[in-house]
Formats: structure tokens, C-alpha cells, sequence
């Protein structure tokens, strides 16, 4: 390489970071060209990216899990290594070990009346993904999707949260350092940026978040006809059926509720339960937390609310609810200065409160008494279609019914949240909770262009079928339409 080749690549290199909106538009502008005149059909390039997205998270994960920290006020390095780092990590693997027959075209089945054609599929790049990360999860939420991107061959434009902005930066910095401008750049700034990038007319547009925020996304992609996935949440119930081990319930939900102090989109909502476990699941929740979580208030595994205008949202909730509703698992109270916010059960809340209508995204956890399975599957689907669905119980016949009786992103069975984190199962919402679909096989599909192809075979009788019609064509009709 040449001194000229260096400065100019050095000059390339600095274009990764964009902060501005003509910044912004001038590289999508760069990155659409390079996508039409030169796409990543080769398996060997999209590898090399992802061992580079492998070594940036390994050299850096002490670093992005620092600043991850210092955004929330604080945050546990071990939940970003177990809920961030390590889905990360397994995600790129799955994606180098599958990627490569992932991406080889494929032959569909097809008719016998067009024999001896034959069909095909090609995965194609889509060209130019745009991905809006959130802030609750801004490692992994960039990350994950990031992989299928360059698993299907596309280059990449990243909006970080303006509310992580010391991972934003730090985040930005290391992708500069490890990629080229011409394949992933970073884009830091507040609404107006957000918004300027939501407009650009990317091939596919990525964003998670709330969803009234996702409608604002999806208006503004609409007039690009840019096809958009939806990682959404709203309200994800758990449904305890009568045949159950409340204790293992109690371990598996209170972890869900506590990761990261509750702000985790699938975290479970709240809890459908039958009154006569009801007093029984705060007395086990409170030995739980005693066990998990001793001296919460001085914890290095628990983590803060991410800023002021979270905690005052998430405290305005409980303000509005009687006292008495309201069970303090323990004996800490929730400190403004700090953002630490313990975890507390609310006791059959009203359905108009604030906490019932909108989405937690706290560690507080509503119990909601039903008197039979069948109230408690109407409970949820008189709501908005959630992100995920959490059953427990140990008669079949009663998990089958909520599987098939209700409709949600995901479901699991006697686990919460560990769902997400599975490469073989697409992630997604329905309805409220999202639009389509991604990780793994599932995100290299959706980041990709499926072909079609019809393969027709140099000898074949498809000119017996031309005009002018005659008897051979109407025998050859009236045995095709029987």
C-alpha cells in the first residue's frame, strides 16, 4: 500500500462515525452505490467480517461493558456478559458454521405440467440494512442484527441510542477501528439524526424499541417503501397453571424480572395466577431476593434504571396505586439520586392504572388473580398480541391449550426470556409486539432477497401449448384441470 493509498484509507476509515444529517446522507448515498455496483456474493468475505466482528467484541468487552455500565448509573458486568456478550459470541459462531449453505442456492419443487424445468431459490444481498438500536440491551441489539446483516452479504448503517451515549461513542470507535467505512458505519445523535435515518431509503430497516416509537419508524420508512422488521414489546404475561411447582415458578420469573432490573423487553409483565398461590409467591419471592440479591441496595449484580426520566415514569406508576397493593420484597426503598430501583409485587392492580395499560420495563411485577385456564387465556387475548408468552405448569394438556389458544412473538414452557437466545428459533413480535422475524437461518432470510428462478429445460413441450389452440391443447387442458 502506498503513502497516498494509507491517506486515503485513513480518510475512509474517519467516515465510519457520522453525526450529522448530510454526514448521514452522503454516506448511505456512498454505501447504496457500492451496494449495486459491487454486492458480497462471495462466502469468504462475509466470514472475514464476522471474524471481525468476533475480534472487536473480544478485545473490547471490557471496555463496551464499562460503558455500558456507567450509562445505567450502574450496571452488572456479569448480566452484560451472560445477557450481551455471550448470545454475541454464540450468534457469530452459528452464523460462520451455517452461513456458507445458508447462502447456496437452492431447488424448489415444481409442478409436473412445467417438467422437465425445475425451480430454484438464490439468497441474495439486499444491499444497504439500517439498524436502530435501543438502550436497555445496546450491545447485543447491535450486534445480533448485525450478524445477519453481514451474513446475508449487506453492508451496514447502525443508529445508536441517544440515551447509552457514553456506549454509543465507545461503541462507534471500536466498529471505526475494526471495519470499514464501506461496509458498517456508525451514526451518534439525538431525535433529529433518528428520525433523518429512519427517512433514508435503506433496502431493509431494522428497529427496536417502543412501540409507538416503531409506528413513528414504519411511517417514515412507508414512503421509501422500505420493508421494515419491528422488534416491538408491550406486555408479556405469565400464565401459572394449578399443577405447578410455585417454587421453581418464583425462580424462573424473579430472574426475568430482576435482569437487569426488569428493563429487558421480554421480561415477564405481570402474572396470572389463582388466588390460593397468591400470598405464597410473595413469600417465596422475598427469600428468593434474600438469596440472590442480599443488601440489594449495595449489590454489584443489580442493576440501575438507565436515567431520571425512566425512574420518575416507572415510580409515577406505583404513586398511583394504593399503599397497601404495593409489597416491598426487600425492605429497600427506591432511591432517585442513584436509580436504584428493588423489586416489589403489586397485588391485583386496577386494569385502568397506568402500570396495566402500558409496558413495565421496571422490576415491578403485578400479580393478577383468574379462577379457571379459560379466564385466564381470554385475560390475554383481550389485550394487544404480546412479544412473548410464559406458561407454567405440569399437565400437557393445559400447556397445550395456552400454546394453541393464544398468539404471542414466542413462547416458553417453564422458562422465561431464554428464548431470544436461541439461533435455531426466529425472534419476533406479532401485531403490537412487532413485525417480522430474525436470528440465525430465520435473520439471513429476512436481511436477504429469496430469487426465484424458473430453470427451463432445453427440451421441452411448452410450444405445444402456443396458439393457435387445437385439440392437442384442450386434451392437454382438460387433463391438467381435472
Amino acid at each position: 500500500m502506498t503513502d497516498n493509498d494509507k491517506t486515503t484509507s485513513a480518510a475512509v476509515k474517519s467516515q465510519s462515525i457520522i453525526t450529522t444529517v448530510e454526514q448521514l446522507q452522503k454516506q448511505f448515498s456512498r454505501l447504496h452505490a457500492l451496494s449495486r455496483s459491487n454486492p458480497i456474493n462471495d462466502w469468504a468475505i462475509r466470514e472475514r467480517l464476522l471474524d471481525d466482528l468476533e475480534m472487536l467484541l473480544s478485545d473490547n468487552r471490557e471496555n463496551l461493558a464499562h460503558a455500558i455500565s456507567a450509562d445505567f448509573g450502574h450496571r452488572s458486568e456479569s448480566e452484560t456478559q451472560f445477557a450481551e456478550l455471550f448470545p454475541s459470541f454464540t450468534g457469530i459462531s452459528h452464523a460462520k458454521k451455517y452461513g456458507k449453505s445458508w447462502m447456496k442456492t437452492r431447488r424448489a419443487s415444481i409442478s409436473a405440467m412445467y417438467r422437465p424445468a425445475h425451480n430454484e431459490i438464490q439468497p441474495q444481498p439486499l444491499g444497504v440494512v439500517g439498524i436502530m438500536v435501543p438502550w436497555n440491551y445496546p450491545l447485543y441489539l447491535a450486534v445480533g442484527p448485525m450478524i445477519d446483516a453481514l451474513t446475508a452479504g449487506n453492508r451496514v448503517m447502525i443508529k445508536m441510542s441517544e440515551a447509552a451515549p457514553k456506549f454509543a461513542e465507545t461503541f462507534a470507535k471500536v466498529v471505526d477501528h475494526y471495519f470499514s467505512s464501506d461496509m458498517v458505519c456508525v451514526v451518534l445523535g439525538e431525535v433529529d439524526i433518528a428520525e433523518a435515518f429512519s427517512k433514508l431509503p435503506f433496502d431493509h430497516l431494522l428497529y427496536t424499541g417502543s412501540t409507538e416509537v416503531g409506528r413513528i419508524v414504519m411511517a417514515a420508512a412507508a414512503k421509501n417503501l422500505t420493508p421494515v422488521t419491528l422488534e416491538l414489546g408491550g406486555k408479556s404475561p405469565v400464565i401459572v397453571t394449578k399443577d405447578v411447582n410455585l417454587e421453581s415458578v418464583v425462580n424462573r420469573v424473579m430472574m426475568g424480572k430482576t435482569l437487569n432490573a426488569g428493563q429487558t423487553c421480554i421480561a415477564p409483565d405481570y402474572v396470572l395466577i389463582q388466588r390460593e398461590h397468591h400470598q405464597h409467591f410473595i413469600s417465596l419471592a422475598i427469600e428468593w431476593l434474600q438469596k440472590h440479591y442480599p443488601n440489594i441496595e449495595n449489590n454489584e449484580d443489580y442493576s440501575y434504571i438507565i436515567n431520571a426520566a425512566q425512574f420518575n415514569r416507572v415510580q409515577g406508576y406505583l404513586d398511583e396505586l394504593p399503599a397497601d397493593s404495593v409489597h416491598n420484597l426487600t425492605g429497600v426503598d427506591a432511591n432517585p439520586e442513584i436509580r436504584l430501583m428493588p423489586p416489589v409485587i403489586v397485588s391485583e392492580p386496577a386494569l385502568s392504572s397506568q402500570l396495566m395499560q402500558n409496558e413495565i420495563f421496571a422490576p415491578i411485577l403485578p400479580l393478577i388473580h383468574y379462577d379457571n385456564l379459560d379466564d385466564a387465556i381470554q385475560f390475554v387475548n383481550e389485550r394487544p398480541r404480546p412479544l412473548a408468552l410464559y406458561v407454567f405448569g405440569n399437565d400437557d394438556n393445559e400447556i397445550y391449550q395456552v400454546r394453541t389458544q393464544t398468539v404471542s412473538g414466542g413462547v416458553c414452557v417453564n422458562e422465561v426470556i431464554l428464548h431470544v437466545a436461541q439461533h435455531d428459533l426466529p425472534f419476533g413480535g406479532v401485531g403490537d409486539s412487532g413485525i417480522g422475524a430474525y436470528h440465525g437461518k430465520a435473520g439471513f432470510e429476512r436481511l436477504s432477497h429469496m430469487k426465484p428462478v424458473f430453470v427451463q429445460a432445453k427440451l421441452n413441450g411448452m410450444n405445444l401449448l402456443l396458439p393457435p389452440y387445437g385439440d392437442l391443447f384442450r386434451k392437454a387442458m382438460a387433463l391438467f384441470l381435472k
